[in-house]
């Protein structure tokens, strides 16, 4: 992954967090972070998915339970986190 593509305020090496979370949420629909709902739809999550692939250049495969399990922003965070996570130590989330 190239450094453009990872957010300004980011440090290399860094973990998404929420507050990325609701950054890459509140840029579908062009809406400011604290107005995002905590409780998120499947076509919230498919965009943020894709969004965090884009960022992060790491490609999410998740099975319809994993998928079903992110009901939150908090439930997304973690998953992004282990994804993270278990690509920089070579396996699958």
């Amino acid at each position: 992954m190239n450094d453009s593509a990872r957010p300004a305020d980011s440090a290399p090496g860094a973990l998404p967090d929420r507050a990325e979370v609701l950054a890459m949420l509140a840029a579908f629909g062009q809406r400011a972070a604290d107005t995002v709902p905590e409780e998120l739809g499947s076509l919230e999550l498919t965009w943020l998915i894709a969004e965090f692939e884009q960022r992060y250049g790491i490609q999410l495969d998740l099975d319809d339970e994993h998928f079903g399990a992110v009901r939150t922003i908090d439930d997304a965070t973690e998953l992004l986190r282990s994804t993270v996570l278990a690509a920089r130590a070579g396996a699958r989330p």
